[in-house]
C-alpha cells in the first residue's frame, strides 16, 4: 500500500476482488517503495505534455541502405535517417558499428534510435546492451525499453526498468504509465495497477492514452466498474478507447452493455476499425454472445469491411464457437479471399461438431489449393479422423509431420494419442507419449481416457499412477476418466484410492467428478458411498441425478429410486426415457398408493 505518511490521496472506490499480491521474482515490499518514491517525486514536479515530443516506436520500412555511410557530417539526425533505411537486423548492426567507429555511440538521441530499431527486429538483447552502455538516458530511453520488455511478455524486465527509472530521478511521461498499466493488466496485478492509478491522479497525468490504458488494466483484472468509471470520466475518447470498453463488456458476458457502448460509439461519429470488429467478434465467440455477433455481422454486410479477410475469419470463428456451423460455412463460402486461419477455423468447426466427413473433405480441398496448414489445422483434422475412425489419413498426416520436420506441440501430440486410441492402435499412442519431450496433463489424460475402450481397464489406472509419479496434477476430466475405468472394471479398491486423491484437491467440487464417483460406487454395489457423494455435492446436473436413480434401481433400492425421480422432476430436471424405462424395468412390482411426499425421501437436500 502507499505510505500514508508520504502523501494523502483521494481515489475512487472500486469493487474488490482477488488480487495478485506479488510480481514474479520481485518482492512486493520493493515495489511499494518504488511507488512511494514515484508519488513523492510527482508531488514536487509539474507534468508536461510530452506526447508530441515522444518518439513513436518505428516500423520496418521497405527501403534498403542505399550505399556506404559517410563519416563526415554524422549528426544525430543523419543517424536516424540511416537507421530508417535498414530493412533487416543485420543492416542495423552494420550501421551501429559505423556509428561506434565515428564516436557517436554514446549520443542519447542515437542510442534511443538504436534501441527502437533493435526492438523493431525483436532483438531485445542488443537493445538492452545499447541501453546499458548509454552514458546519459532520458525518459524516451527508459520508456522505449519498458515497451520492449512489455511487447516480449517479460514483466519482470518491465518492473526492473521502472525501478531504474525512479532511481535515476528521470521524470516519467505518459507512455511510461501506459506501459506499466498494460503490464499490470497482463499480470492481473491489481494492487500495483491501483497504486499507479493513484500516482496518475496525484500528478494530474490523465490524458487520452493514459486513460485508455487504465480502462485496459481494470478490464483485464475483471473490474468492470473501475473500467466504466475511467471511461465515463474521460473528456475525450478515440476508437481505441471505445474498442477497449466494448471488448471488456463482451468478454465478460455483458453483451447488452457492449452493444450499448457500440451503438453510442457509432452515434457519436466514430467508425469502428478492424481491431474493434475483430475484438468484439472474438469476445462474442468466447462468451457465446450469438445475438450480439449476428447484429455486428449485419453491420459488416451493410458496408463495414465487407471484404476484409481478417474480419471474415473472425466471423467464421465466432459462429463456430457459438455452434452455428451452417452460418459459419455460409460466411466461409461468400468470402472472396481466405487465409490459413479461415480454413482452419472452418475445419475446426466441423471437427468440434462431430462432422468429421465434412472436415476431411475441406482439408483435402485445402491441400489441392496448396494452402499451408498451421497447428490448429492439424489438431482439427486429426480430431475429425478420430471421429471418423479414419486411421489411414491420420497416419498419413502424422508421417507428413515427421517427414517435413513440422514442429509439433503438446496439443498436436495429445490429439495424436487420442486418435490412435480411438482407432484401437494403443501401441502407436504409447510411442507418441514416450517420444514427447514434456508430457503434460492433457497428454496423460488422453492416454487414460483412450484406454477406457479396452476390456482390461488396468492400463488406464497404470497411466494415472505414472502421471502422479511424474508430479503431474490431474484435472477433473482426468479423475472422471480414471473413475470410468474403475466403474467398468468394478475396481472398488482403485476407485476409493482415486476418491481419496481427488478429495485433497479442488476437483472434488467438480460436478463431473462427483457424477463419476456416484456411477463408480453404484456399479460396484456401494450404494451408501454413492449416496454420501450425492448428498455433499455443491451442485448437481442431469448426469448426477441419472446416475443416482439408475444406480438405486439396478441395486434393488426401488423405493429410493422412485422418491429421487420425483425430487428430480420437482427441481426442474427432465426424466428421459432411459431413466424411466430403467426404473420401471427394475421396480415394476412396487405399488404406490399415493404420490411420494418430500418427507419420504431419505436423502438430504
Amino acid at each position: 500500500m502507499l505510505s500514508s505518511s508520504s502523501v494523502t490521496l483521494t481515489t475512487p472506490r472500486f469493487q474488490s476482488f482477488p488480487k495478485k499480491s506479488t510480481v514474479k521474482g520481485k518482492p512486493r515490499k520493493r515495489i511499494q517503495t518504488t511507488i512511494t518514491n514515484l508519488v513523492q517525486h510527482l508531488a514536487t514536479t509539474k507534468p508536461e505534455n510530452n506526447i508530441s515530443t515522444i518518439q513513436s516506436f518505428p516500423q520496418n520500412p521497405d527501403a534498403n541502405l542505399s550505399g556506404p555511410i559517410p563519416f563526415h557530417n554524422l549528426d544525430p539526425k543523419a543517424v536516424s535517417s540511416h537507421l530508417k533505411s535498414c530493412a533487416s537486423l543485420k543492416e542495423v548492426k552494420c550501421v551501429h558499428a559505423v556509428f561506434i567507429r565515428a564516436l557517436l555511440g554514446s549520443e542519447t538521441y542515437v542510442g534511443n534510435n538504436l534501441i527502437s530499431w533493435y526492438l523493431s527486429f525483436s532483438s531485445l538483447d542488443d537493445a538492452r546492451k545499447v541501453f546499458d552502455e548509454m552514458s546519459e538516458k532520458n525518459v524516451v530511453s527508459w520508456t522505449t525499453m519498458l515497451n520492449g520488455y512489455l511487447n516480449h511478455g517479460l514483466d519482470d524486465g518491465v518492473v526492473e526498468i521502472f525501478e531504474g527509472l525512479i532511481e535515476s530521478s528521470v521524470q516519467p511521461n505518459s507512455l511510461t504509465f501506459v506501459c506499466l498499466l498494460k503490464s499490470c493488466g497482463n499480470r492481473l496485478d491489481f494492487e500495483l495497477g491501483s497504486q499507479l492509478h493513484a500516482c496518475i491522479l496525484k500528478g494530474n497525468w490523465s490524458n487520452l492514452i493514459v486513460d485508455s490504458a487504465l480502462i485496459y488494466f481494470y478490464a483485464q483484472c475483471g473490474d468492470l466498474l473501475g473500467a466504466s468509471c475511467a471511461f465515463d470520466r474521460m473528456p475525450e475518447r478515440d476508437v481505441v478507447t471505445w474498442t477497449t470498453m466494448i471488448t471488456a463488456y463482451a468478454k465478460h458476458g455483458y453483451t447488452d452493455e457492449a452493444l450499448s457502448v457500440f451503438s453510442r460509439m457509432q452515434h457519436q461519429g466514430f467508425r469502428p476499425n478492424e481491431i474493434t470488429v475483430c475484438s468484439v467478434l472474438k469476445a462474442c465467440g468466447e462468451e457465446k454472445a450469438l445475438r450480439f455477433g449476428r447484429q455486428l455481422h449485419g453491420a459488416i454486410v451493410k458496408g463495414l469491411f465487407e471484404e476484409d479477410v481478417v474480419i471474415g475469419s473472425s466471423l467464421v470463428t465466432m459462429y463456430v464457437k457459438c455452434g452455428e456451423i451452417s452460418d459459419a460455412r455460409l460466411v466461409f463460402d461468400l468470402m472472396p479471399k481466405k487465409n490459413t486461419v479461415t480454413w482452419s477455423s472452418m475445419i475446426s468447426g466441423y471437427a468440434r461438431n462431430g462432422q468429421g466427413e465434412e472436415a476431411i473433405s475441406l482439408f483435402q480441398l485445402m491441400k489441392t489449393l496448396h494452402i499451408s496448414a498451421n497447428s490448429q489445422t492439424i489438431v482439427s483434422i486429426l480430431t475429425a479422423c478420430g471421429y471418423m475412425r479414419s486411421l489411414n489419413l491420420g497416419k498419413e498426416i502424422h508421417a507428413q509431420m515427421l517427414k517435413r520436420l513440422v514442429n509439433s506441440n503438446n496439443f498436436i501430440d495429445s490429439t495424436l494419442i487420442w486418435l490412435y486410441c480411438k482407432c484401437g492402435e494403443f501401441s502407436y499412442a504409447a510411442r507418441v507419449l514416450e517420444s514427447m519431450p514434456e508430457r503434460d496433463v492433457i497428454s496423460w489424460t488422453a492416454m487414460i481416457s483412450g484406454h477406457n475402450t479396452l476390456e482390461d481397464k488396468s492400463d488406464s489406472l497404470r497411466f494415472l499412477k505414472e502421471m502422479l509419479w511424474e508430479g503431474i496434477m490431474p484435472t477433473p476430466y482426468t479423475y472422471s476418466s480414471a473413475l470410468k475405468a474403475c466403474a467398468k472394471g468394478e475396481e472398488i479398491r482403485y476407485g476409493r484410492w482415486i476418491h481419496g486423491s481427488a478429495n485433497k484437491t479442488s476437483s472434488m467440487s467438480n460436478v463431473y467428478v462427483g457424477s463419476a464417483l456416484i456411477d463408480m460406487y453404484m456399479r460396484c454395489g456401494c450404494v451408501k458411498d454413492a449416496s454420501k457423494v450425492f448428498a455433499t455435492m455443491p451442485e448437481r446436473n442431469l448426469v448426477s441425478w441419472k446416475a443416482m436413480i439408475v444406480g438405486y434401481a439396478k441395486n434393488g433400492h426401488c423405493r429410493e429410486a422412485l422418491q429421487l425421480m420425483y425430487r428430480m422432476q420437482k427441481e426442474g430436471f427432465y426424466v428421459d426415457d432411459f431413466v424411466l424405462s430403467t426404473v420401471l424395468g427394475s421396480c415394476g412390482d412396487l405399488q404406490w398408493e399415493e404420490r411420494p411426499s418430500e418427507d419420504s425421501c431419505s436423502l438430504p437436500s
